[in-house]
């Protein structure tokens, strides 16, 4: 058991609807899936914690179920973070190389100057990615180590987060009695999970719909150059049922998920839905064509204002491979066909690729963001991630906070 504890990685995808915890034991072969566990998801609301111990709660449950499959314990988790709060911005920085060959120091000292910008005091830096490095003026360079030149300058991408959000993440982890080895934004990790690398060299927009919120990243030339949360996703479309058919939410998350679909143009005159009322009034028969002609304008409305942010990143034209959605909402039926006609552009579904072990069970867009958090945990392993105990992780985060915050604290 010890020797396997070593060498197994923990995704915790907090979702709106879902909690997924998904174990992954490292082998030599690559990651090899050993346990799934999911419970739906009661203290979360567009991304964010509103409710600590149904979040604690719900963890749990993701947690036992999946220790339960793969015979372990678990003392420590990748947990992802999605939300309205989240931006992410491009940034640059500049430094002399000492000796006229680039070492480490260096290359930690551009990025060091790339994320040197004045940040507000109640958000927190979540990711410093590194797009691309310059060396005395040739650019594209993806590692600089032990090149020759007199300037080093380096183009990162800085995702950013409210810090109230990111410690209720963390918060919510511990009392769960595991300990957050890292806060992963949540389309960055799906990302790992269902592109290629062919389509980030060639440009590629990664749209991941949830349960309360889309997530956009979006890859050129290899490195990823924006990012954005919009506080729309699949509840909308369970709402907008509920309302408009007159029927509870739960027989409404029912009824999309059974004979859902967004494009009306597919589905036969003559079929029905049985639909459940409120109020013990009767269950009534309706056409199912009517069910499709609510989900349409909002799914349309989701691509639009994907769409639109695609346009004001400026990236529009370098999405070459086209667009990747994926995420719960994206199994509706039609999804990726209305969505080309938005995009106008190839769209493709994305489901977690380059695992082994249970890849059956995690064959979903569902499961993308878990899988892709143990993708990322298993390139980013640092020797003090899986310390247990609540006070090492909060120190964690506030050494985080503090190398941002300078004096404030």
């Amino acid at each position: 058991m010890s020797n396997r504890k070593e060498n197994l990685i923990v995704g915790l995808d907090i979702g709106t609807t879902k909690i997924c915890a998904i174990i992954a034991s490292m082998t030599e072969s690559g990651l090899d899936i050993v346990g799934i566990g999911t419970s739906p998801s009661k203290g979360l609301r567009k991304g964010v914690v509103i409710n600590i111990e149904s979040t604690v709660e719900s963890i749990r449950k993701a947690l036992q179920e999946a220790e339960l499959m793969a015979g372990c314990e678990i003392n420590s988790v990748f947990a992802g973070i999605a939300g309205a709060h989240i931006t992410g911005f491009n940034s640059q920085g500049v430094i002399a190389i000492k000796n006229r060959e680039v070492t480490t120091e260096d290359v930690q000292r551009v990025i060091d100057a790339a994320k040197a910008i004045a940040i507000p005091m109640d958000r927190e830096v979540i990711h410093v990615i590194p797009q691309e490095y310059i060396i005395d003026d040739q650019d594209g360079i993806k590692e600089p180590l032990g090149m020759s030149g007199v300037r080093l300058e380096s183009k990162v991408h800085i995702v950013t987060g409210a810090v109230a959000s990111a410690q209720n993440i963390v918060k919510s982890c511990n009392k769960a009695d595991v300990n957050v080895a890292d806060i992963v934004l949540e389309p960055l990790a799906s990302s790992e999970a269902v592109l290629s690398v062919d389509e980030k060299e060639l440009g590629v927009a990664i749209v991941d719909i949830g349960g309360g919120t889309t997530d956009l990243a979006i890859f050129v030339d290899g490195a990823i150059k924006h990012t954005s949360v919009l506080s729309l996703g699949g509840n909308h479309l369970t709402n907008d049922i509920a309302v408009g058919l007159r029927t509870p939410m739960a027989e409404a998350e029912r009824i999309k998920h059974a004979y859902g679909s967004c494009l009306t143009g597919e589905i036969g005159k003559d079929e029905t839905i049985e639909v459940p009322s409120v109020g013990g009034r009767e269950p009534r028969v309706l056409s199912r064509q009517l069910l499709a002609e609510i989900l349409e304008p909002r799914v349309e409305e989701i691509f639009t204002l994907v769409n639109r942010e695609i346009v004001r990143s400026g990236y529009e034209d370098l999405i070459a491979s086209g667009v990747v959605i994926t995420g719960g909402t994206s199994i509706l039926p039609g999804m990726p066909e209305l969505a080309e006609q938005i995009f106008n552009l190839p769209v493709r579904r994305g489901v977690p690729q380059g695992i082994g072990g249970l890849i059956d069970v995690v064959n979903s867009p569902i499961y993308a963001t878990g899988v892709g958090l143990v993708i990322y945990g298993s390139k980013n392993q640092q020797i003090d991630n899986f310390s247990v105990g609540q006070e090492k992780v909060f120190d964690k985060v506030m050494r985080r906070m503090k190398e941002w915050f300078g004096e404030f604290f």
